[in-house]
């Protein structure tokens, strides 16, 4: 594959460190006015079941037109061509048929391949000029949140980027976040962090490159596995919540239940040390029956907040707060996200908020990651140096 360019550790390190503390949007004469027509032009990179469900919300919540679509399966993108109506000569196959895409008359992508190709792509959109609606997570290994951190330091102030988590464009969820800041809880003690959801179904059968494709949230190059690839979600509000990332951590776990298909792991379990020693038991399994519950809690020393994605929102203690239950987050989130996005394209005005703490919820999902594979505790620090790249190894002929 094209490789991408090198990012300075240096200035890696001073970016994610802005998204820690706070970001500051630097205006520029460059930035984008509004668009000359009033309706976003889109172009769909991955057109699975999550380019479908997002072209849908694209198209009943903003004025927008879906006008190309890249996958590198044809019958992806014929089903994606007759409900969107998108011409043929718009719709591109391919693993580097998106550039053709990139090509179209279009003002912005989605980008819903496997995670494997998100950075390679989103640094390709906005070397194109377009703005990216980007799926979670943005990368599987440390090298290609390098490569995020690239292109959206290129598009600051001229395109948006905006990666897509539902948590946090729900009010509850919001709202729990700015009361635990405000000290809602007191000083954090102790987290409790789970995401324990039934098994997902194979797409195809065998172990060929063409299969791995379809069954890509199943193998661990393409996907990142299940820590990176779902658990992401939990990570990303227990670092909200903390307002940093771990200093550490140490886990392990394996495939015990889900063996039939890919290599991922279908349980983990870990623990990440935190600024200021708190401590955050994490665990997770992608096998269940009977039971799924995605959980974030924080005990701190005046109170408890207990969080759960499609679920109850609250802080009990001494300042309690009963907060509400969120539903159909799935949903109503990315909703919320695409509403935001497709604004800001029309209006003229660039988003980069979510781009340094989704890199670095992917980091610290990495993190976890690369402390169960070795079964040993891990530091910030070492995975940073340790630059990983993970090669996809995909042996396959490119459709053209």
């Amino acid at each position: 594959m094209k490789k991408n360019p090198e990012v300075d550790r240096r200035h890696f390190i001073q970016t994610t460190a802005a998204g820690i503390t706070g970001l500051t949007i630097v205006n520029s004469s460059s930035v984008r006015g509004s668009q000359a027509h009033s309706r976003l032009r889109l172009g769909i990179i991955g057109c699975g079941g999550r380019g479908r469900f997002i072209g849908r919300l694209f198209r009943e919540h903003t004025a927008t037109e879906i006008v190309s679509l890249h996958d590198y399966f044809p019958d992806k993108v014929q089903a994606l061509a007759e409900e969107f109506q998108v011409d043929e000569s718009h719709c591109h196959i391919g693993l580097y048929g998106y550039r053709e895409l990139l090509e179209d008359t279009v003002d912005a992508v989605a980008i819903m391949s496997p995670p494997y190709f998100h950075p390679e792509q989103t640094l390709d959109s906005v070397k194109a000029g377009k703005h990216v609606f980007l799926s979670k997570p943005v990368a599987v290994d440390v090298h290609g949140c390098q490569t995020i951190l690239s292109a959206a330091d290129r598009a600051r102030g001229r395109l948006s980027i905006l990666v897509d988590f539902q948590t946090r464009a729900d009010a509850l969820f919001r709202e729990a976040s700015r009361r635990i800041h405000s000290g809602a809880i007191g000083k954090p003690v102790l987290g409790q962090v789970y995401y324990q959801a039934g098994r997902l179904n194979p797409k195809a059968e065998g172990d060929s490159p063409e299969a791995r494709l379809r069954n890509w949230v199943f193998d661990q190059r393409l996907s990142g596995d299940i820590i990176v690839e779902q658990n992401i979600h939990v990570i990303d509000v227990a670092n909200w919540y903390l307002n940093s990332h771990p200093v550490r951590a140490f886990g392990t776990g394996g495939r015990k239940a889900r063996t039939d298909v890919g290599d991922c792991w279908d349980h983990y379990i870990a623990t990440f040390w935190y600024p200021e020693d708190v401590l955050v038991d994490f665990s997770s399994g992608q096998y269940l029956r009977g039971y799924s519950d995605l959980c974030i809690r924080v005990y701190g020393s005046d109170g408890t907040v207990d969080s759960h994605y499609g679920g109850l929102v609250q802080i009990t203690g001494e300042h309690e707060w009963a907060g509400g239950t969120n539903k159909d987050l799935y949903r109503t989130g990315a909703i919320e996200n695409i509403k935001q996005f497709h604004s800001s394209v029309l209006n003229g005005t660039p988003l980069f908020e979510t781009v340094p703490p989704s890199v670095e919820s992917n980091l610290t999902s990495i993190l976890g990651r690369m402390a169960a594979y070795r079964q040993a505790t891990v530091t910030w620090e070492e995975m940073m140096a340790s630059g990983e790249r993970i090669e996809a190894d995909l042996d396959i002929v490119d459709k053209k």
